[in-house]
């Protein structure tokens, strides 16, 4: 039996937050600010004609009706209100390009999945990584047709996406976390795919092949560009790579997904509309979104709240864990560390470096050389140690 899920936190008095000064970086902001218009002006496509083939791209589904007894937001001190976005990786074998395993049966998989949360300063983000191997209690949800998919016991994370999709990861997700959500991303991996090639691809830093004969997956070490179906590969793989875990991939994703927003924001992406448009094109075209997130203006509009984040202060992390005493194989939460992180980011609270041990930085990648800024880039043994078992340069 998984250990109790985290019980939402209770309401504490707020204290005011001291506001650091504000540095001046690039930032995610102004890729979603100047993309429409730089693409305007130099490739000359008008304006309304970009926004309504974009958006159109975009999947928005309406999912309110099929969640039930949600958890309140908490007051907080700030300019504009947290933000919750739950984004799912979906691990689809019916898209092209998408069943790199060869497996059979089709359908969804829940892959990865990922909260980011923005704090109501909008001076920092944070990516907090769920394993899909982790048991819980899943609860009750509803299917699209209204009948209940019933809950079960000491059940894995991603059990919920095969059964009900994203609405059984939210419900799943927002009473075991009493965190409420404001959004939802699901991305596939044919359109990842496409994000990756359309910038030319993304560093890695890998200090050891990875050689998966059983897979098809032959992939050198060193620091250099990888995209298309190696791209894939290195995100996926589990086998071979550090200590063969599911955290382990989990960390090479968060380092890949670190190195592409640095890339997007500090590589020239701006300045090649040719690279942005088949960017933006390919990311609109895989997401799976609700529909209060299902323009490019709701986009844009969030994009311009985020003026205040360098590349330093989004942060990925791994909620708590441990194996479970029952079996080595999967996953619990660890107590009492993974309430306190919930409880941390109900209240917009920032997470100490107890509960952020093995911090990834988009400022600070691994392999990258680069110290951040933020005071992050003495690495201690623990977070070595995390960048090993990811099959990461230390």
């Amino acid at each position: 039996m998984s250990d109790a899920a985290p019980e939402s936190a209770e309401r504490d008095p707020v204290v005011p937050k001291r506001r650091g000064k504000v540095r001046k970086r690039h930032t995610v902001g102004k890729v979603l600010l100047a993309s429409v218009l730089v693409l305007a002006m130099v490739t000359g496509l008008g304006t309304i004609w970009l926004y309504r083939h974009l958006s159109g791209n975009l999947n928005g589904i309406d999912i309110t009706s099929q969640l039930e007894n949600r958890p309140d937001k908490f007051a907080v001190t700030g300019p504009q209100e947290p933000l919750n976005v739950l984004v799912m990786g979906s691990d689809s074998r019916d898209c092209a390009g998408c069943n790199i395993d060869n497996l059979t049966g089709g359908g969804q998989r829940s892959d990865t999945t990922i909260l980011f949360h923005l704090s109501a300063d909008r001076e920092r983000a944070y990516g907090i990584s769920i394993p899909r191997d982790l048991l819980v209690d899943r609860p009750d949800c509803k299917a699209q047709d209204g009948s209940t998919i019933p809950g079960a016991d000491n059940v894995m994370w991603n059990e919920a996406f095969g059964l009900g999709g994203p609405a059984c990861t939210i419900q799943q997700f927002e009473q075991l976390t009493g965190i409420r959500l404001d959004h939802f991303v699901v991305v596939n991996f044919e359109g990842f795919q496409g994000m990756v090639d359309a910038i030319g691809g993304v560093e890695v830093c890998i200090p050891e092949p990875i050689v998966d004969p059983s897979h098809g997956i032959n992939i050198p070490a060193g620091t250099r560009k990888i995209k298309g179906k190696e791209a894939l590969n290195y995100v996926r793989e589990r086998y071979v790579v550090g200590n063969g875990s599911d955290i382990g991939r989990m960390k090479r994703q968060q380092a890949f997904i670190a190195s592409m927003a640095h890339q997007v924001v500090t590589a020239g992406t701006l300045a090649r509309p040719d690279h942005l448009l088949r960017f933006l094109d390919a990311a609109t075209k895989s997401l799976t979104v609700d529909k209060g997130f299902d323009n490019l203006v709701d986009i844009t509009k969030l994009g311009i709240q985020f003026k205040n984040i360098g590349l330093d202060n989004i942060q990925f992390i791994t909620i708590p864990n441990v194996p479970d005493p029952a079996d080595p194989n999967r996953l619990v939460w660890k107590q009492p560390e993974a309430k306190q992180v919930w409880k941390k980011i109900a209240h917009d609270e920032p997470l100490t470096k107890k509960l952020s041990d093995d911090v990834i930085s988009a400022g600070n990648v691994p392999g990258s050389g680069s110290p951040s800024s933020s005071g992050n880039g003495g690495k201690n043994e623990a977070d070595k140690q995390a960048l090993e078992d990811a099959g990461l340069c230390t």
